[in-house]
């Protein structure tokens, strides 16, 4: 009785996992993939909730008229990143090469021969009541031998360079920016998505407001898409499933 319980609630999962599943595809039945909603990003939450943070103008009427301000608005202003809500460039310029070549090979051949042909009259005793043929002289004769080789090549090229703009989401305690930057391109039936996402060290920023991609810590990137062409180049869900399952 609790086996079929069991079975049941396993066939039940699997449904409910292949219906969800489904309803990603769904979005873009017979028509262009939907875009995600801009307000519902946490750029846009970093963006309209900034920390609240007291400049040293506050309070001083006569620091409003100086040129020398230090706020972003002046005109010898820091126009850097620094803070939550934040915008600056991320540059990707990947373009990576990696190539590798290995053979291993390996033999082996043993012998080995072992015999008793006299020990106190021991062994002429027991020849006599061994199978005809059979003689404690010859007790252990073996020979063993194998043989292994194998050749591994590899060849990557990683090409890509994009721009994209990202959002300070926080200021850690040691001042380390906090960043991430979505793109979305749609294209008749096909959406192209753009992630990058990190960690940035305010001073790795150009003049120009702009860091590498490899001035990002623990940096995530990530370009791909969704659509019809995409679900075209999707292995089933059930042949999927058959990968991870079946041993062969």
């Amino acid at each position: 009785m609790n086996g079929r319980i069991l079975v049941k609630t396993a066939i039940k999962l699997i449904c409910l996992t292949l219906a969800v599943a489904a309803c990603g595809r769904t979005d873009h039945l017979g028509k262009p993939p939907t875009m995600t909603e801009p307000q519902a990003s946490v750029e846009f939450a970093a963006m309209t909730n900034p920390p609240l943070e007291i400049t040293p103008s506050t309070g001083r009427p006569e620091a409003a008229a100086s040129l020398w301000e230090s706020s972003q608005n002046s005109l010898v202003g820091d126009r850097r990143a620094t803070q939550r809500g934040d915008i600056l460039t991320v540059v990707i310029q990947i373009d990576d090469r990696a190539e590798m070549s290995n053979t291993t090979g390996r033999s082996r051949k043993a012998s080995d021969e072992a015999g008793i042909s006299s020990l106190a009259g021991i062994p002429q005793r027991l020849d006599s009541k061994l199978p005809e043929g059979a003689t404690m002289a010859d007790l252990v004769d073996m020979d063993s031998s194998s043989t292994f080789k194998g050749t591994g090549n590899i060849s990557r090229r990683d090409k890509v360079t994009l721009r994209v703009a990202a959002t300070v989401l926080d200021r850690l305690p040691n001042g380390v920016l906090q960043i991430q930057g979505t793109q979305e391109v749609r294209v008749n039936f096909e959406m192209r998505e753009l992630t990058v996402s990190g960690f940035v060290r305010p001073e790795d920023i150009s003049r120009r407001n702009e860091v590498a991609y490899d001035r990002i810590a623990g940096a995530r990137i990530s370009y791909g898409g969704r659509g019809q062409i995409s679900d075209v180049q999707q292995p089933r869900y059930g042949q999927q499933l058959a990968d991870i399952v079946l041993p062969y």
